[in-house]
């Protein structure tokens, strides 16, 4: 059951801030050091000033968060809407050659309960939350939405879409760096509002992406619930995240491989580790990068298949039988032992290269296969292992059974824009 409901939502004044390009930004947690500056550069109204700030000596970059985002809102550079809406949101985005579309909507969503369970999927990290929270503290506000997935067996989105929303004009329009088309339409109309409600109340809500950001917002009620003591309403503000919504329609909703590049403390010695490989898998040579991806792919959809490159070669890794996971994982569930990433961890690099996950700094991720080939070639103790995305149904699965996958399992595409709407919570 999702419980959602309209907000007022604060954004960019467009009578202050002409190109709204230049003052959005992804979600902080696939900015790199590199995009930090090119960001905080591209314009001094940029949302990352208030997302992402920059650690200076001798300041706090929260409080100095909490500084610039009160006076973007007393200058008016930020402005709240006059009425609840619900925020139609459109993407229009190009993969692999193909033009596709992704529909959605921004919402209020009510955090988790036992009559209204929100599941995540992937397992978090205690010093991102740490910082999401602080930063939650001092501005009072959830910054970026949650991604929320759904269903949506009554077609509800298309439905909006069709009947309310085609023939409008957006309410804001803006295109990144990677040429993604992002729209936006405020919906305040009661009988749309409803429609949209009462059809998410019969969903089950899984996060794709914002892990850290739900349980953060769910730490930050708690905090203000015992606070407010008596005063606490479950319709409190905090007690709401911003999410965006989304279904599993297969037109729009893209889901990208997280590759892996292992940094080893010595040498490898390549004939051993492909022999130990062959225990678990049939090992293929392929000789033409081209064709290399193509096999990948095409083989990821009947069987587990897993990717390799290192001194400028190229091997598929195909798993023997599917039955060894169940001895070699078997502390695992069904759902989570099955997946490709959950075979390369278990088998690939604790098994054979005895890597130790502890160690953060070996392990690099990008869903771009191209950064770790050029990587792997540049470093001889580097590795790259490369994997075909997950499916929807299996991160449904694993999230219904309770359990989580590794770190880094999934990667959607396109991302949902930081500073299109926020959500300012209510003073207390």
């Amino acid at each position: 059951m999702i419980r959602i409901k309209p907000f007022n939502a604060v954004f960019y004044n467009k009578e202050k801030v002409k190109n709204l390009s230049s003052v959005v930004c992804p979600p902080y947690d696939i900015i790199s050091p590199v995009q930090q500056d090119y960001y905080h550069d591209l314009d001094p109204y940029n949302f990352i000033h208030v997302l992402l700030g920059k650690d200076i000596p001798g300041e706090n970059k929260y409080k100095r968060s909490k500084s610039i985002f009160n006076n973007w809102l007393k200058d008016r550079f930020l402005i709240q809407d006059t009425k609840p809406c619900i925020y139609f949101y459109s993407q229009e985005y190009n993969i692999r050659g193909e033009k596709k579309t992704r529909l959605g909507f921004i919402a209020l969503l009510r955090l988790g309960s036992n009559d209204s369970p929100v599941f995540g999927h992937e397992h978090t990290r205690i010093e991102a939350k740490e910082d999401r929270l602080k930063i939650t503290r001092n501005v009072n506000a959830n910054l970026s939405p949650i991604f929320i997935v759904a269903k949506d067996k009554q077609r509800v989105i298309q439905r909006v879409f069709a009947q309310h929303i085609k023939n409008e004009t957006p309410f804001m329009e803006t295109a990144d760096n990677e040429k993604t088309v992002h729209k936006i339409w405020r919906i305040a109309t009661p009988e749309v509002l409803n429609m949209i409600e009462s059809g998410m109340l019969k969903e089950d809500a899984f996060i794709a992406d914002g892990h850290h950001r739900y349980e953060v917002s769910c730490a930050y009620r708690d905090e203000l619930k015992e606070k407010m003591q008596g005063r606490f309403s479950e319709e409190s503000s905090f007690n709401y995240t911003l999410a965006y919504f989304t279904n599993t329609d297969q037109r729009g909703l893209s889901i990208l491989p997280i590759h892996r590049l292992l940094k080893l403390d010595k040498p490898l010695d390549l004939d051993n580790f492909l022999a130990q490989l062959k225990k678990y898998f049939d090992v293929e040579e392929v000789k033409d990068k081209s064709r290399f991806f193509f096999l990948m792919e095409k083989g990821g959809q009947a069987e587990h298949l897993l990717g390799m490159y290192k001194n400028k070669r190229y091997w598929l890794l195909r798993l023997k039988n599917i039955k060894l996971l169940d001895k070699l994982i078997s502390d695992k569930p069904k759902e989570y032992r099955t997946l490709d990433v959950s075979i390369l961890n278990h088998l690939v690099f604790k098994d054979i290269l005895g890597y130790d996950s502890a160690n953060r700094d070996s392990l690099k991720y990008s869903p771009s296969p191209q950064d770790f080939i050029d990587a792997a070639g540049a470093c001889p103790l580097s590795i790259a292992f490369f994997l075909n995305p997950v499916k929807m149904e299996q991160i449904i699965a694993v999230a219904l059974n309770g359990n989580k996958m590794p770190a880094k399992s999934t990667y959607f595409y396109p991302k949902v824009l930081s500073g299109l709407v926020i959500h300012k919570h209510e003073e207390i």
